[in-house]
């Protein structure tokens, strides 16, 4: 694997806490009968202060917006940049708002 395909494996790892998996469950929600199956509740993403090593649920204080916030521009990235893009804009790919790098 180059460096390229090693980060966007770690953004998969980290974003499947956070998506469904094939039983419909978020892993981010453990337990929770609430949060995994009330449709009122089982979209509202909380992003936890850490998580559980095995299974991935949330733990700790559910109003972070420290670290766990990082997933969003991760998912964001990966969605707009292949390999080639990154080569050709760096780090503006990831930070300059508005521009398209899809072309």
């Amino acid at each position: 694997m180059n460096l390229f395909e090693v980060s966007k494996e770690l953004t998969n790892r980290l974003t499947g806490i956070f998506t469904l998996d094939k039983q419909g469950r978020r892993p981010v929600f453990g337990g929770s009968e609430k949060f995994q199956t009330d449709p009122n509740w089982r979209d509202n993403i909380l992003f936890y202060e850490y998580f559980h090593g095995d299974n991935g649920a949330g733990l700790g204080a559910s109003h972070q917006t420290g670290w766990t916030g990082v997933i969003a521009k991760l998912i964001q990235l990966y969605g707009i940049i292949d390999p080639q893009k990154a080569l050709e804009h760096g780090k503006q790919v990831a930070f300059t708002e508005g521009r398209n790098f899809n072309q």
